[in-house]
């Protein structure tokens, strides 16, 4: 398979998978099993931001990485807003496993501010926006900086979402190309 699995044991991450809980803009979770895999090119990119962090005394914390196509619909049919999901008829890179949301964490544990929430779908999310503290902003660029010198390409509308260039090289997955699924 062209997943690897990514677990606090093996990576050194922590995660908080948004959408096998209520805290997402849904309201209600969408995977039955909170999981977290990427396909072995982005496991690579990820080991890369995982050290580049670790070297300046953070950690990374993942809230999406892996989405099967079957819950970009369910995203799409809840939000179908083009400027924060991909429409699942052309496929999203979290659908590919090339993609991951995520975000900084400092050495007591806890979140960098970065003037928003995961997933608030505004402009305020954008990379750039200058109506957020100059503590969000700085902590925007420092993880733009480590995500990009890690290899990933970043989407402009939301601080928090990273991808391998070329995404869409890569074959659409499902639920069903688990070992064990998570709808």
């Amino acid at each position: 398979m062209s997943l690897v699995e990514i677990t606090p044991e093996t990576h050194g991450v922590s995660l908080d998978i948004a959408y096998a809980t209520e805290r997402n803009f849904t309201g209600k979770p969408v995977y039955r099993r909170a999981a977290c895999y990427l396909h072995k090119e982005a496991d690579i990119c990820l080991r890369r931001a995982i050290e580049l962090a670790g070297i300046m005394g953070f950690s990374i914390k993942i809230f999406d990485a892996f989405r099967p196509s079957e819950a970009q619909w369910v995203l799409w049919n809840h939000t179908p807003d083009p400027d924060f999901l991909a429409d699942p008829r052309r496929g999203s890179p979290h659908s590919r496993g090339v993609a991951v949301d995520l975000t900084l964490v400092d050495a007591d544990g806890n979140d960098l501010e970065m003037g928003t929430a995961f997933d608030a779908f505004t402009p305020v999310s954008h990379h750039g926006n200058l109506t957020i503290s100059a503590e969000a902003q700085k902590n925007r660029a420092l993880l733009l900086g480590i995500m990009t010198s890690a290899g990933w390409d970043f989407y402009r509308n939301e601080w928090w979402h990273y991808q391998l260039f070329e995404s869409r090289v890569y074959p659409l997955l499902s639920d069903s190309d688990l070992p064990q699924g998570m709808m």
